[in-house]
This record gives structure tokens, sequence and C-alpha cells, in this order.
């Protein structure tokens, strides 16, 4: 892999600078040149956007931001969305009926959805650009290419991979009302093979198109977030989810960490069938993030911090130019001093991107590869560049909203994170203006009194309004990296995304 690609992503992260001038310069040279393809893929199998047919494939060599009208990313996507969600009921069927109704609880209520749309929108901002992409529209086409939504949609509980008796599909698995009879040899036939016609130069495909096996990886996207609430809820002794019961509350702490493992097993299951070892990878590395995330919660709400030395990396190396983590530095209490410093910082930006950002980035990355882009094409590092700030900005909008809003747009209390003794954003700004937050956090927020006292000196601080500059930051770059792909109106709903997740209030 060439160098400049593989610290793609570390710079739109961490330098205040734009990409190399070369690489915006190399990359619209190539795509300025080509000519849009004609599509005359079947509905049955690809999702088509008509009203984007004429146009144009080439990108805008210009690194400013879009000044075209905006687009809505939730109407644009809006009966893609209703429809996955719809057909995703049917990746959850299980043998015991209360699994199934437990799994599908959090399915059957309101949610944002956002990183489904994030998978869709990225889908349709670079298919035709990779260098597979003939072959992965191919095989969305070809009966027996395994890319078809017909072949995706195939019962996950098959009785040729050994899987026990399922009462929601009785023609698919045998009961255990008899002894077990060898099946009847089943004829296996070779699947197609694909072979590259001509090899063409980069362009949006035109109509855009949504491959089966993204929409399925959106679906994908939405079950492993789902199963990580079931187990919060659990770990966080929740009451409420989305203004609703939380399913701890209605169904017990020990089948909803079964309805989690659950939902995690089908996720597996379905992820198996996309064809791609490298998007298997990615998606499996969030699941091992998501737990990470959560004993770095746990560990810093009990240590304050990671065990170990002090991470090398300070807050000044984010080139974000907001003095984090600088000011008093430190606070006395009862002749000891606290350091106030990197350590906390960085724990709490890394729980961020784990617990949060990683699915955001992996799965729009995942996207782009299941779209035919190949290792050295810069179209999956702006997907991970993207999804990693939007992610982190995401989260940080969430930790102010805990100090912000009130209940009703929240869907649960505020001051959740101050009473499970974490440490978010906002704290840790007014710290730097009050000393007297630092014994606070130092205790976990544990005695009477602690968390009303430090959400009054959360007002009375600037740390909400920092914490706000900083996911704005984060959303800033994530839109800077966009201006890599060609200009499209999903393109610019993903520039409309990142306003959406700064201004959001609920």
């Amino acid at each position: 892999m060439r160098p400049w690609a593989a610290n793609l992503a570390v710079r739109a992260q961490l330098s205040g600078s734009k990409y190399p001038a070369r690489v915006t310069r190399r990359y619209s040279s190539a795509l300025a040149q080509t000519t849009s393809k004609k599509s005359t893929a079947s509905e049955s199998t690809i999702s088509n956007d008509n009203d984007n047919a004429s146009r144009s494939a080439a990108p805008s060599t210009s690194t400013r931001p879009s000044t075209s009208a905006p687009v809505d990313p939730y109407k644009y996507l809006a009966p893609e969305l209703a429809r996955l969600r719809k057909t995703l009921l049917h990746l959850l069927g299980s043998s015991h009926p209360s699994l199934t109704t437990i799994a599908e609880y959090y399915f059957l209520q309101p949610s944002k959805q956002i990183r489904p749309l994030l998978v869709l929108l990225f889908s349709r901002a670079t298919n035709g650009l990779g260098a597979d992409w003939d072959e992965k529209r191919w095989a969305a086409e070809q009966e027996g290419a395994r890319g078809r939504t017909e072949e995706l949609d195939s019962p996950l509980s098959r009785p040729d991979v050994l899987n026990d008796w399922n009462p929601n599909m009785p023609d698919q698995s045998r009961s255990f009302e008899s002894t077990f009879e060898l099946p009847p040899r089943r004829i296996v036939t070779a699947p197609p093979v694909y072979t590259r016609a001509s090899i063409t130069s980069p362009a949006l495909a035109s109509p855009q198109l949504l491959l089966p096996t993204q929409l399925r990886l959106a679906q994908i996207v939405e079950m492993i977030h789902v199963a990580s609430l079931l187990h919060d809820d659990v770990l966080d002794d929740a009451a409420l989810r989305r203004g609703a019961p939380s399913a701890p509350a209605v169904f017990g702490n020990k089948l909803s960490v079964l309805a989690g493992d659950f939902l995690l097993g089908r996720a597996s299951t379905a992820l198996s069938r996309l064809g791609s070892a490298e998007v298997v990878e990615l998606i499996a590395g969030v699941i091992a993030n998501l737990v990470e995330g959560e004993i770095l919660q746990m560990q810093s709400a009990v240590t304050g911090g990671e065990t170990g030395p002090l991470s090398d990396l300070g807050l000044s190396e984010l080139g974000l130019g907001l003095e984090l983590g600088k000011g008093k530095g430190r606070v006395r209490e009862v002749g000891r001093e606290t350091p106030m410093g990197r350590e906390m910082w960085n724990v709490y930006l890394k729980k961020s991107y784990l617990k949060t950002a990683s699915l955001i980035a992996k799965s729009a990355r995942a996207a782009v590869i299941l779209g035919g882009t190949r290792e050295g094409e810069i179209w999956k590092e702006v997907a991970y560049a993207y999804g990693r700030n939007i992610g982190i900005a995401f989260q940080l909008v969430d930790d102010v909203l805990d100090y912000e809003a009130v209940d009703s747009q929240l869907g649960k209390p505020g001051g959740a994170d101050l009473r499970l003794g974490l440490t978010t954003g906002p704290a840790l700004f007014a710290w730097e203006e009050h000393a007297a937050m630092g014994p606070l956090i130092e205790r976990k927020f544990e005695q009477e009194g602690d968390v009303e006292l430090a959400r009054d000196l959360v007002r009375r601080s600037s740390g909400v309004d920092r914490t706000r500059a900083l996911a704005r930051a984060h959303a800033d770059k994530a839109r800077d990296v966009l201006q890599l792909l060609p200009e499209s109106d999903a393109r610019r709903a993903l520039e409309a995304l990142t306003e959406r997740v700064v201004k959001r209030t609920s």
C-alpha cells in the first residue's frame, strides 16, 4: 500500500491541513477524463435513483465545500431506510418466540438510523469509482454469483449448515419428532465465473445504484448497534431507552443479554454472505472495539483513566487549536495533587471512538469496499476519515445533550453519565474553570448532591460551548475530506449531515 494512502485517515483526523494538493490533482485529473457509464440493472436486484440519471460523474476540482443546494440526507434515502427497517425483521426469526420478541423490541421504536444512513450515502457517493465495480455489479445481477437480493435473503438458519429446528421456517429445517434421516444428496453447481471485458476509468454509476450487499450491510450495522444498546442498558441499569421502558426493565437482564448475543450471531451470519473477507474483518473488529470501549469506560469510571503510564499523545497533537486539557491543569485536595491532564482527555476521546465512532467509520469504509474499491484507492480512506470524525462529533454532542436537553428530548433521564460516575467533555472543560469539579470527578460523583453540583458547575462554565466547538472541529474535518469525491446528491447529503450532527437537540 502506498504511504500517502495508509496515512490518509490519520491526516484527516489529527492535522489541520488539507490533503496534499498533488493527491487532489491526481484524482481530480483522472476522474475528469472519464465519461458516465450507462446502467441497465434490474430493479429487482439494484436500487436505482432515476432523479440522478443525467448527473455528470466528473468531480469538482475545487477543494472548497460545495455551494450547491444542500440535500436532506433522510429525505434523500427515506424509501430505502423504510424498506431496510421493514425487511430487517425477517433476519431476526428465532426458534424461541420470546427471543424474537426481545430482539425486535428496539427495532420497533423510532431511531435516528444514522449508521445505516451513512452506509447507503457512501455507497451512492462512490459506486462506480472502484476498479472492481463492474464485477460487483455483475454479481448483483448474475444468478449464482451470491450477490443478488434473493440469495442474500435466503433463511439465515439453513439446514445445510446444521442449524436446528426453527418453527418460523418449518419447510427449511427438520423437527425432532422422529429419528434423524440422511437428507437427500444435493447437487451443487459451480457458480458463474466473472470475466473482465475491459478496464474502465473511474466514474460514478449513472444512474446512482445501491447494491444488495450494501443494503444488507446497512441492516447488519443496525443489528450490531442495537445489540450494543441491549448490553449497555443492562450494564448501566437503564430504565428508559428512546423514551420507552428499556429492554431490561421489560424483559429482565438475562433475556436482554441473550437477545444482544443473538443479534450479534444473526449479524455475523448475514455478514458472512457478503463475500468480502476484508469487510468481515472490519465489522468483526467493530464488535471487539465495542467491548474494549465498554471496558475502558468501566475502568476510567473506577480509576479515572487507563492504568499504566500516561499516553505520549497529547491533545495539542490533535491540531484542533482549542487549547484542550490546558488551563489550571491540576487541582489540590488534602495535600495531594491530581493531574488534570492529557490522560483523562485521551481516555475520553479513545472511548468515544471505540464505543461510537468505530462502528460508523468502519461500516462506511466497508460499504465502499463492497462497491469495488481496491487496496490503494482513495475512496475507502475518505469514507473512514469521514466516519471517524463524524462519529466522534456525534458522541461529543450526545455528551452535551446529557447536560443541555430535557428528559423528553433525550428519551432518557438527563445527567445519566454523571450518575454512572462518567466524566465527559463538558465536565473536563468545566474543571479548567472551576477547581471544585476536581474532587467530584475523583470520587465519581458518588456523594449526595455531587451530580447536582457538577451540573451547576458545567452550566456556570464554558464546558458545553467548548465541547460543541470540539464537535464542530471534527465535523468540519469530515466535511473537508468529502471534496475528494465526485459531485453528487449523495455527497451533498453527507455534507448536510455534518451540520445536522452538530446542531441536533435530541
